[in-house]
């Protein structure tokens, strides 16, 4: 039976120039290696030995990269290692098959949202309403499924997210804030759906994950263990679960830490 590790990606396994937390003194600093490049210039980095980690992993068990992102913005990833045979895109509105979305999982994804909650429309009408422009500098819809604002995070006022999370929950939805990004998300739409539909795919018996944020946490608790490093959402909320095992690292090294957790279990005898 195979084993399946289901990991966010942004800050948990790859990170931003932002988000990388050097705190150590310039030449003691790990080597990176970029995986990610946008517009013609670098974006998202793990270090070399997270990327060796990664290679191994993807030789020792089903690992199935499981992200937010859009599927377009998902495909300029280059993680090292085998190609994933399955990946979580979408917040778990796309499953993809061998790099193709399963048509029949997004039907039902599309299925259960129209009867659970909210339309889109209505809330990216309300968000267009409220958000002020003062501090938002982009509004995006992603793959018809979800919205979210790109902001200017000092100038946030912490009351409008709080009003906001309180208007989407009634609505069927949630809310997250995530570096510079607030995403409304349908509660319906979760990671841990696609990753239970790779379970039944595949039969395995151990489901491992990783996340750092609160879009993570349904997925944390639907795996048989759990990582978060010690930074993001879930950190800032001291939030925990009996399989979920808190780190101490934050930034990239967390990222490479979070990877020889994951391999040690793997490898370790069941």
């Amino acid at each position: 039976m195979p084993v399946i590790v289901a990991s966010d990606l942004d800050r948990t396994l790859i990170y931003s120039a932002a988000a990388l937390a050097l705190t150590m003194p310039d030449a003691r600093a790990p080597r990176l290696l970029c995986v990610e490049v946008h517009e013609s210039k670098p974006l998202s980095y793990m270090t070399e030995t997270a990327a060796r980690l990664l290679t191994d992993l993807g030789d020792a068990a089903l690992f199935v990269p499981t992200t937010t992102r859009t599927r377009k913005q998902y495909q300029r990833i280059n993680l090292p290692g085998p190609a994933p045979a399955y990946a979580i895109c979408a917040n778990g509105g796309h499953l993809l098959v061998d790099g193709v979305s399963d048509g029949d999982w997004h039907a039902r994804v599309l299925a259960r949202l129209a009867d659970e909650c909210a339309p889109l429309s209505e809330v990216q009408e309300h968000l267009l309403r409220t958000a002020d422009p003062v501090w938002v500098r982009k509004h995006r819809v992603a793959e018809d499924l979800f919205a979210y604002l790109v902001v200017e995070r000092e100038l946030l006022p912490e009351e409008w997210v709080k009003e906001l999370g309180e208007w989407a929950e009634n609505r069927g939805w949630t809310v997250s804030l995530q570096g510079r990004k607030i995403y409304a998300v349908p509660k319906p739409l979760t990671k841990s759906a696609a990753m239970r539909e790779v379970v039944r795919r595949t039969g395995a018996d151990l489901t491992l994950a990783a996340g750092d944020s609160l879009l993570d946490a349904d997925l944390l608790l639907a795996a048989d263990r759990s990582w978060r490093p010690g930074h993001g959402e879930l950190a800032d909320d001291d939030w925990t679960a009996p399989a979920v095992r808190a780190l101490p690292e934050r930034g990239v090294l967390a990222g490479e830490r979070i990877l020889r957790e994951l391999l040690h279990t793997v490898r370790a005898p069941r």
